[in-house]
């Protein structure tokens, strides 16, 4: 009986809080939805317990696109990057420890949450290689690239400097085209935010369109401040990075947990994908895809979705409030939105053509679940997002609730598909257009 008490105490927790009184389409678009904070004792915990694909099973692509694994058997594959001769390198990965993050009640539920949710494996601090040698939208050739890594996440190619955001650090190596394997360590080019806290431990990197810059996303150390704003010196930021002194500056701030980064094709702009607060509400707050301004602050953790104040905050802020930027577009309340990718024209057909894809993880703190699928999100030319977001691939839930899949990171594969890395089911997937 002993070990099923904190198991039989994760399921009480499932059992208690509220329940969304809005839809996630209330929450999505440019001028979202933001019904009052919901207050509770203890947060609002619905669990899909990961199992996995079943043989024969897959996601549902949308009207006129189909999908297959481009690979499978992969150890939590998070995050995809194309390489200009078309390999595909994927981040096979999970958290490092962090022994401050789990420390009383909440972190230890938080564990147990998070284990059942599928993100309890070890990480393989690897990054692999997939080849499709003869396009046909399958990987024949899978090798490990680069091995002994501590967390990694993004990558990053800049002529023949490859760029590999480490939890802790953001590295360099040399690469020569086609290359299949990369030896030795890299070289350390910024130490980044870690520690024995490290709460939200990814960071992702893309190098400016000369190639003069690196930006590397830097998530918060807590949900809402509440281990201390000590704790969030350089985080919950976009850094700007030089890759030849390794000299930073902070680009943005008040970004809670930035994940996916991206240019938009027509204006050039950066964006960026957030995963915002927890545990006031399942109807808030909306995680959002943005523009990213130079020196622009976004609230955290002083307020959410602009100058919407958080009342949980210690230290209230009321000047930075004042100066908070509203996002561009709202994704939806508790989607953990990760991964995001502007369109190839002509790769997936209407309405897929002129937008952003993006891919949403799922919720752990809302009721009825949200996410746990690839969205895409309309573009005009001008740059800006100008409809609903449309369904590109879904049913990673089961009829019992449960995740055979969750989707992370979304890429382009530069010959008509779009890649999507799936950190439960261990495959990626790829759409393409339906023949």
């Amino acid at each position: 009986m002993k070990h099923l008490m904190p198991w039989l105490f994760v399921a009480s927790l499932t059992a208690c809080g509220e329940t969304a009184l809005l839809d996630v389409h209330d929450g999505s678009g440019p001028t979202p939805q933001l019904p009052a904070p919901t207050k509770t004792i203890l947060p609002t915990v619905n669990i899909a317990p990961a199992v996995g694909w079943p043989n024969d099973v897959k996601p549902q692509a949308a009207p006129g696109t189909q999908v297959k694994a481009f690979a499978s058997g992969l150890e939590h594959p998070r995050w995809l990057y194309l390489l200009p001769n078309g390999d595909v390198l994927v981040a096979e990965t999970n958290a490092p420890a962090k022994p401050e993050d789990g420390k009383g009640l909440r972190g230890w539920v938080m564990n147990k949450v998070m284990k059942r949710a599928g993100a309890g494996v070890p990480s393989a601090n690897r990054i692999t290689l997939l080849r499709d040698a003869d396009h046909d939208g399958v990987a024949e050739i899978r090798i490990a690239f680069i091995e002994g890594l501590n967390s990694p996440f993004g990558m990053a190619l800049v002529g023949k400097d490859l760029y590999i955001a480490d939890t802790d650090k953001l590295l360099r190596y040399h690469y020569e085209p086609g290359a299949m394997q990369l030896r030795g360590d890299g070289q350390r080019v910024v130490e980044l935010p870690a520690g024995p806290l490290n709460h939200h431990w990814t960071k992702n990197v893309i190098a400016s369109p000369d190639g003069k810059s690196l930006f590397v996303t830097v998530g918060s150390n807590s949900n809402v401040g509440e281990n201390g704003l000590d704790k969030e010196q350089g985080r919950a930021a976009i850094w700007q990075v030089d890759p030849a002194s390794g000299q930073h500056r902070l680009f943005a701030t008040g970004l809670r947990n930035p994940n996916g980064l991206a240019w938009e094709p027509h204006s050039g702009v950066l964006w960026t994908a957030v995963n915002e607060r927890d545990e006031i509400g399942s109807d808030l707050v909306p995680d959002y895809i943005t523009s990213v301004k130079d020196g622009g602050f976004y609230g955290w953790p002083y307020s959410y979705y602009g100058q919407h104040v958080d009342a949980r905050v210690q230290l209230p802020d009321p000047e930075k409030v004042a100066r908070a930027l509203v996002p561009d577009y709202a994704v939806g309340p508790h989607t953990a939105s990760l991964g995001l990718a502007f369109a190839e024209p002509g790769a997936l057909p209407a309405p897929f053509e002129q937008g952003a894809f993006v891919g949403q993880h799922g919720s752990w703190n809302r009721k009825p679940h949200s996410g746990y699928k690839v969205i895409f999100v309309p573009f005009d030319a001008s740059g800006k997002p100008s409809g609903q977001p449309v369904d590109l691939l879904t049913g990673f839930l089961n009829a019992h609730g449960e995740a055979m899949g969750r989707p992370v990171g979304v890429i382009n594969d530069g010959r008509g598909g779009v890649l999507v890395a799936d950190d439960v089911g261990n495959v990626i997937w790829r759409v393409s257009k339906a023949r």
